[in-house]
């Protein structure tokens, strides 16, 4: 017999189009509709400051699936739609075409938004953020090899940008507030390798250096440091952090705090609302802690997880953050969010400009990082959550391979 209830989910990105898909994969075969503000199907976000800026994919080729694969499983799609309000009471959504959804289940996938600079100047044309395939597409239209680009943030997205604009000849100068690049995700060591891996690739790095204000007519011309130096650019990317878009959950009463609030199976403080992805506060297990993820795989898994629970099959979820980026030449991948350990333990493959950094406390792992070692980080993310006690010298002894160590 088909379920006549109906399941809406609002934010068409990672997260939400996994929820989707995930309902059918469960046999759901009730109503689902995915709304979303952008006038795209669920895309892939990474490729934004990689492939798709380099220009190695289109729009299409950014797709999870393609466009035939919603119609196959009878998912109602809304691109270009904005949930306007939720009406808990009523259990309507709000569009801002003036039509409603009625649901008997809901899910919120809202996201991130880029954080914004507030500064003199930061309306001229040529100030770019990145998180939507339009960024990237405008960012990409405004490429001239040989021009001087401006990176305001160290952070991952601005270290990705000045890579990619490296491969296509531009002249990028990253500017970071804080004393180190990453600061808040990597040791002082790790921070340190960074710069170097970016300065050997013709990247200017200004750190303790804020933007001032930026100047042009009516187009950016160049932009004014902290440090009293003056850059002329062409153009600017700017990868400051974002900001969890909980604005439509608060406003129909549902429990936020850096993020909306869920428990492990992603139900927020109204048992028929789900939520997944960066928007979501939600407790980690491995960590033993509240976190608000801004990670791929979290936006996939969670998502998974949330479309489960929605059909009343969930199962807690929590698992080892983990994270990747490539600049240059360097693949790194991170596990874990650490935030304070006794000791590091480093294994390195110099030959292959490889290594890995692990973070103890108490002689368990409680994170680590990878440059070009993505065999070795998936072992010590198995030793992490086995939690096995072990020394750095152990550790560090390049001559004992890790997956003994599962066995030890």
């Amino acid at each position: 017999m088909r379920d006549t209830r109906t399941f809406v989910i609002i934010g068409a990105g990672q997260a939400g189009g996994w929820i989707a898909k995930t309902l059918r994969a469960e046999k759901f075969t009730g109503r689902v509709v995915l709304i979303g503000e952008e006038p795209y199907l669920p895309y892939e976000r990474p490729p934004l400051s990689k492939a798709a800026l380099l220009g190695e994919v289109d729009v299409d080729g950014t797709y999870f699936w393609p466009p035939e694969t919603y119609d196959a499983l009878g998912i109602e799609v809304l691109p270009g739609t904005r949930a306007t309000a939720i009406d808990r009471a009523t259990k309507q959504v709000s569009l801002d075409n003036s039509d409603t959804r009625i649901y008997d289940r809901l899910a919120i996938t809202t996201g991130t938004r880029p954080r914004l600079l507030p500064i003199d100047g930061a309306e001229l044309t040529g100030i770019h953020y990145l998180r939507s395939i339009d960024d990237s597409l405008a960012i990409r239209a405004d490429i001239r090899k040989g021009s001087k680009v401006l990176i305001v943030g160290g952070g991952w997205i601005g270290l990705e940008v000045a890579a990619t604009l490296s491969k296509l000849g531009c002249r990028s100068v990253v500017v970071e507030a804080a004393d180190r690049l990453c600061g808040r995700a990597v040791t002082p060591d790790i921070s340190n390798w960074m710069v170097k891996l970016h300065q050997d690739n013709g990247v200017e790095v200004r750190l303790g250096t804020v933007v001032e204000r930026f100047e042009g007519v009516s187009r950016l011309e160049r932009a004014l440091l902290s440090n009293g130096e003056s850059i002329d650019c062409a153009f600017a990317v700017i990868g400051i952090g974002v900001i969890a878009n909980t604005e439509l959950a608060a406003e129909a009463g549902i429990a936020v705090e850096n993020g909306i609030i869920v428990d492990d199976l992603c139900r927020t403080s109204d048992p028929d609302i789900f939520s997944a992805g960066d928007v979501t506060n939600h407790p980690n297990k491995q960590l033993n802690r509240r976190i608000r993820l801004e990670s791929w795989e979290n936006a996939q898994n969670q998502g998974i997880a949330a479309a489960k629970s929605m059909l009343d099959k969930g199962e807690a979820y929590g698992e080892i953050p983990w994270f990747w980026s490539d600049q240059h030449d360097a693949n790194i991948q991170m596990i874990g969010l650490p935030e304070d350990w006794d000791e590091t333990a480093t294994r390195e493959n110099p030959a292959e400009a490889a290594f890995l950094t692990m973070y103890l406390k108490g002689g368990i792992i409680v994170g680590a990082i990878s440059v070009n070692n993505a065999r070795e980080i998936r072992v010590a993310k198995r030793l992490m959550q086995a939690k096995k006690v072990l020394s750095v010298d152990y550790l560090a002894n390049t001559d004992i391979k890790m997956q003994a160590m599962l066995k030890a």
